[in-house]
């Protein structure tokens, strides 16, 4: 059973931001805390270990690397398609323009009194 120091950071809120603490993304004020819990807390300092070395690796691993050519075109017109489809929304383009067609249903709940 993991035991909180005494630094008024508790480990479950600890492990909840160590990625915020690994990537520099609190405050001076919280850094510091967060750091004196990791210091005088050995299970907290070895998720935080691992959790660094984890965020070493991916930055190693796929750090820099560009997607091919078109692939963000082709993302965001099947995200579009899927949203479209899930909406339920048609759209046609023709010789006369763009007509879009939306099909809506509403969908009721009740209680029944009692």
């Amino acid at each position: 059973m993991i035991q909180d120091p005494p630094a008024n950071t508790g480990c479950t809120e600890v492990l909840a931001e160590v990625w915020l603490f690994l990537d520099h993304e609190c405050d001076q004020e919280r850094r510091r805390l967060l750091q004196q819990h990791l210091d005088e807390c050995a299970p907290c300092l070895a998720e935080y270990g691992i959790d660094e070395k984890l965020k070493a690796l991916l930055a190693r691993k796929c750090g820099g690397e560009a997607a091919p050519a078109g692939l963000k075109d082709r993302l965001r017109s099947q995200i579009r398609s899927a949203v479209l489809e899930q909406a339920e929304v048609t759209v046609e383009s023709g010789p006369d323009g763009t007509s879009v067609s939306v099909s809506h249903q509403r969908t009721e709940y009740r209680r029944s009194g009692g």
